[in-house]
């Protein structure tokens, strides 16, 4: 039967007929509706980290709902939930006396984070400096500023300039990014990064980037912001990647493992510098005229503090750390493969490619080896059409981060014999 719902990136002539409808879920197992069982390799979009069907945060969230659902936090407003999840980010997070505002998720946090960057400079009395700097590869989300700054570039073709004053360097080229500084750093709110690009295709930073965008930074004075989408709350094996690649930001993004994704939340770290201006220092009219309907959800927010006491009560940050070399050895099996190319591992992520050469004379290849694992029991999807993403739940075992190895090996002999 034809479907109704129109899938995110998805071509819908071939999906309106053929989409994969799941069920239910436990721990990293998945079932559809035909009642087949797929491992998950992908903790659904990155997020589901402390796994599916966890009664604590469903009662928590049901507990909440009844309790007071939502209640706007524009002006002097807010809910009980909304403080402490405040309090408690601002206790992990990376920087002294921070500061939180809430979002409903990643894309929300981009063009919060982008805004503020630029709002702080107007009121510093620099209203010039609007800029934003990404890199290429780099995924921010599918909102306007998001889409302008993406450095995937199918994901901004065809829509046009959406937002205007943004600009793109390589992925790790501090000479880029110098040249760029010295030419237009009066004009340059932020640069924006992810400690380890994510969708782009699992990308660790090279040595020494980090320190050298922070001194760049520093001597042109130009915010630096983290997005930490993806590595934020445990996945690099730390609770920020921030704090794993000794990166200092003045804001920083989060979503995704907030709640492990069980109610939409997302949000934005502002360090002491961004903040002052905004809570500390007497300057009329300094007020961030921003916020959503749904900023600081109650339910939202109370599912998050029990998602982050699982976290904490399980060890799964230090888990994380603890397989990062099981993930390392068991998709290293796969290298010498039949059209498998590049393998990286950084945490609890990694990213399997197929190989230049097969992409190139098979554009189809990567999709192939997606559908291929399925079939052999194992979720996954493609980063920036290059290769199968790794991403699961925390709480993945060492025999089922093993089971995924053998269903990518499989999918790949399976794709590699028809090529």
């Amino acid at each position: 039967m034809t479907t109704s719902f129109w899938h995110g990136f998805a071509d819908m002539h071939q999906v309106k007929d053929a989409q994969v409808v799941f069920r239910e879920a436990n721990g990293v197992r998945v079932t559809d509706i035909e009642g087949r069982e797929y491992i998950d390799a992908t903790a659904a979009l990155w997020y589901a980290a402390v796994g599916f069907g966890r009664d604590e945060i469903a009662d928590a969230a049901a507990a909440q709902m009844k309790r007071l659902s939502a209640y706007s936090s524009f002006g002097a407003f807010t809910t009980e939930p909304t403080v402490q999840l405040a309090e408690r980010i601002a206790k992990i997070a990376p920087v002294e006396d921070a500061a939180v505002f809430f979002t409903c998720g990643g894309s929300e946090s981009i063009e919060t984070a982008g805004k503020l960057a630029r709002r702080y400079w107007d009121v510093m009395g620099q209203p010039n400096k609007r800029i934003i700097v990404s890199r290429e590869h780099a995924y921010h989300g599918m909102a306007a500023l998001g889409t302008s700054l993406a450095g995937i570039p199918i994901n901004k073709a065809g829509y046009g300039t959406l937002v205007a004053d943004t600009l793109q360097v390589g992925a790790h080229n501090l000479d880029e990014v110098e040249a760029l500084f010295a030419k237009r750093g009066a004009e340059i709110a932020a640069f924006i990064a992810e400690p380890v690009i994510g969708a782009g295709g699992v990308i660790p930073p090279e040595a020494g980037y980090f320190d050298g965008l922070q001194q760049l930074c520093h001597q042109f004075d130009i915010l630096l912001i983290a997005d930490e989408v993806v590595t934020g709350f445990g996945r690099m094996g730390t609770w920020w990647g921030s704090e794993r690649f000794a990166i200092e930001p003045d804001l920083i993004t989060f979503a995704k493992v907030v709640t492990s994704g069980y109610v939409p939340l997302g949000g934005v770290i502002a360090g002491p510098r961004v903040r002052a201006p905004f809570w500390d220092e007497p300057i009329p009219g300094a007020v961030f005229r921003h916020g959503y309907t749904y900023s600081g959800h109650a339910t939202a927010c109370a599912a998050g503090l029990a998602n982050l006491d699982i976290i904490e009560r399980e060890g799964l940050v230090a888990r994380c750390a603890t397989l990062e070399p099981v993930v390392a050895r068991e998709l290293g099996r796969l290298a010498g493969m039949p059209i498998v190319g590049d393998i990286r591992t950084v945490g609890l992520t990694g990213a399997v490619e197929v190989a230049a050469d097969v992409r190139a004379a098979h554009p189809g290849a990567v999709d192939a080896v997606v559908a291929a694992a399925r079939r052999n029991g194992v979720l996954t999807r493609p980063v920036r059409g290059v290769g199968l993403q790794f991403s699961p739940a925390f709480v993945i075992s060492e025999a089922d981060i093993a089971k995924i190895a053998d269903g990518f090996a499989a999918a790949f002999t399976e794709v590699a014999a028809t090529l």
